[in-house]
């Protein structure tokens, strides 16, 4: 019997024809092509109901010994085994700054500005949209990476719109001497228009207090068409050092034990419902779910469940 094995026509005409091409490579006579660096996208928008709901990357940086920021109750073995287990470093975390637009076909709302407000204005013209057909920015809380957009040499970044925020929140910063707050808030506090727990923004845009990171820190649901979103903010700072272990606490929470609380109650709401949610500091597009695991979460990226 022959064990050989027969080569076709059209397999040897094509082997043949890339001799040519394999020989230049190997040559080295080829001229260079410039690479282009990584890149992410700005923009992803998906649809929920009759509402257009775009995640806009407002900015992106390496933060160095995550250790220091999360998980400040657990050892470094733990912290380092978690992470391994994650396949993430220990040394150094991504962070993402992800504020949320939403076109409701009435109002056009935003969901906090990024650190800056050429790094907002950029996202938001990404997507398609001018700051001046912005009819309503809220602010879930007031960390810098929330309100850092705001205002700017120019004054108000979204002049044309309705500034909305939490009772709570802007009651308790008016009481501190944070500087942020000072520099970005309170000039433009005759624009804002003040909530609480329940009240609505607009038709299907609902506030939830999800008080920890800061007292007054507001999530937001939204719904239309039968079907649920929540914009959750900084309830989980890490996909796996936060949401995985809701316990671990978060330096940058006011209250550590308040907002552990919160985190597990709110998770616990979105993994039961199987409500899919955008986290502020998700990995971009920041869009996914959350799956109950052992005694903590699992964070499960979006894929094309909202297409459908």
């Amino acid at each position: 019997m022959n064990t050989g094995f027969k080569i076709s026509r059209r397999a040897a005409l094509t082997g043949a024809a890339a001799l040519p091409l394999a020989a230049g490579l190997g040559s080295g006579a080829a001229a260079q092509v410039a690479q282009k660096g990584g890149q992410m996208p700005r923009v992803n928008r998906v649809m929920l109901g009759d509402f257009e709901v775009t995640a806009l990357m407002a900015g992106t940086a390496t933060r160095e010994a995550p250790h220091e920021i999360f998980g400040l109750n657990v050892d470094d073995a733990t912290f380092e085994e978690v992470s391994a287990e994650a396949n993430i470093p220990t040394d150094k975390a991504q962070f993402f700054f992800t504020p949320t637009l939403v076109n409701t076909g009435a109002e056009l709302i935003l969901f906090d500005t990024g650190l800056n407000p050429e790094g907002i204005v950029a996202a938001v013209e990404a997507a398609g949209y001018s700051a001046d057909e912005v009819t309503h920015m809220v602010i879930t809380h007031m960390h810098g990476d929330h309100v850092g957009g705001l205002t700017g040499g120019n004054g108000p970044t979204f002049a044309n719109a309705q500034h909305v925020t939490g009772q709570a929140e802007f009651d308790y910063w008016k009481g501190t001497d944070n500087a942020t707050f000072a520099g970005k808030v309170a000039p433009l506090a005759d624009r804002f228009s003040f909530i609480g727990d329940g009240a609505a923004v607009a038709s299907g845009v609902t506030a939830m207090l999800t008080p920890g990171h800061t007292p007054g820190h507001m999530g937001y649901m939204l719904e239309s068409g039968g079907k649920q979103l929540m914009l959750f903010a900084d309830v989980a700072n890490h996909y796996v050092w936060s949401l995985a272990y809701p316990d671990w606490e978060v330096s940058f929470d006011t209250d550590k034990a308040e907002a552990a609380a919160t985190r597990r109650k709110v998770l616990d709401m979105l993994a039961t419902d199987k409500v899919p949610f955008i986290g502020y500091h998700m990995p971009f597009p920041a869009l996914g779910y959350a799956e109950t695991r052992e005694d903590g979460f699992h964070y499960v990226p979006h894929s094309y469940q909202l297409m459908l």
